[in-house]
């Protein structure tokens, strides 16, 4: 996209800004009373033709003002919008709010989510903190009847996972707490990718499908990067005049109520990444369609390499970015503190 001149870039931001306000077409007129330009309505007219040639608006109506394009809207928020900050009480507040909760993480994700909508007069999302690795921590292997055998398998962080297992023909006790416990010295503190070299290395075909088991399920849980999910603020959305239409708002809900479309979206950007930051999509970067009419600002928030969670905001494309950016990286930054404080501890 083209690059802009001081006076483009001025006008552009302050359509968008009026945009925000009042989701209607601004004209040059009101954009040269309102701001006190010191130039005429016709200049303020004209460049906003050539920022209409150039992409970053458009004219909805022959008749009508214009309205920023999604392009526009990008141009914002990577050039002009410059780094944004929550007033200093607002911070505090918000700060005293998560300490007074202690040290219960379902508590600070309902806030965290409620802090977000509100700040933001979006929907919010959060997800609780989970491991970035699962390790192996201890296996037991228990005869019950004829060939069933239960494996009882105990990960890091206290995780519990058992399942029963049917054998191709029936083993003593003695034989399977022998194999566990040969299993339990070479996976002590592995994580899928430590164990799945030696599932191949065994001779043993009891072990090498027990270890076969552990492996998967250890691979299952590590691609669930996304816990619990806490959500609010929706009506808050619903209620803007982009969502009247019962297709748009549809897609905006599937965002939220369908978890792999959600695992799908955090994973391609703040979790599986590595990225820091806050990032922002715009209509969906071409990626989700159920996005096409929203934007969303997220963030990884926790100690990278051990435990991280996600969290962000999801509104019309036509969302207050500075508002929402600041609050996003914000509350990231104070969950991250939180969770680093209650691992050290």
């Amino acid at each position: 996209m083209p690059e802009l001149n001081d006076r483009q870039k001025l006008i552009l931001a302050l359509v968008i800004h009026d945009y925000i306000e009042t989701a209607e077409p601004v004209g040059s007129r009101p954009i040269v009373e309102r701001y006190d330009l010191g130039v005429s309505s016709a200049t303020v007219r004209n460049t906003m033709v050539d920022l209409t040639e150039a992409g970053y608006l458009r004219q909805p109506h022959t008749s009508a003002g214009r309205v920023p394009t999604e392009e526009g809207y990008r141009y914002f928020v990577r050039q002009l919008m410059g780094q944004t900050e929550l007033p200093i009480n607002t911070k505090r507040t918000i700060t005293h709010q998560f300490y007074q909760v202690g040290r219960d993480v379902n508590r600070w994700m309902r806030l965290a989510a409620s802090i977000l909508a509100n700040q933001s007069q979006a929907a919010s999302l959060v997800t609780a903190p989970l491991p970035e690795k699962v390790r192996f921590k201890h296996l037991e292997l228990i005869a019950t009847h004829g060939r069933q055998i239960l494996m009882v398998l105990v990960l890091s962080e206290g995780d519990v996972r058992q399942q029963m297992l049917t054998l191709a023909e029936p083993v003593l006790q003695p034989q399977l707490s022998t194999s566990a416990d040969h299993i339990n010295q070479l996976c002590q503190g592995l994580d899928a990718e430590g164990i799945g070299p030696i599932k191949d290395r065994t001779t043993d075909a009891l072990e090498q499908d027990i270890l076969k088991l552990v492996y998967e399920d250890m691979q299952r849980l590590e691609s669930n990067l996304a816990g619990e999910i806490y959500r609010d603020g929706l009506s808050i959305v619903l209620a803007e005049p982009e969502f009247s239409e019962p297709e748009t708002a549809r897609k905006a809900l599937r965002v939220f109520e369908e978890r792999p479309l959600l695992e799908d979206l955090l994973s391609r950007t703040v979790l599986n990444t590595g990225g820091e930051g806050v990032q922002v999509l715009i209509g969906g970067e071409g990626n989700w369609e159920e996005l096409r009419d929203c934007s969303m600002v997220l963030a990884r928030y926790g100690a990278p390499g051990i435990a991280t969670g996600a969290l962000g905001v999801l509104g019309p494309i036509r969302m207050s970015y500075g508002r929402s950016v600041s609050t996003v990286r914000f509350v990231s930054g104070l969950l991250s503190d939180l969770v680093i404080e209650m691992l050290s501890e």
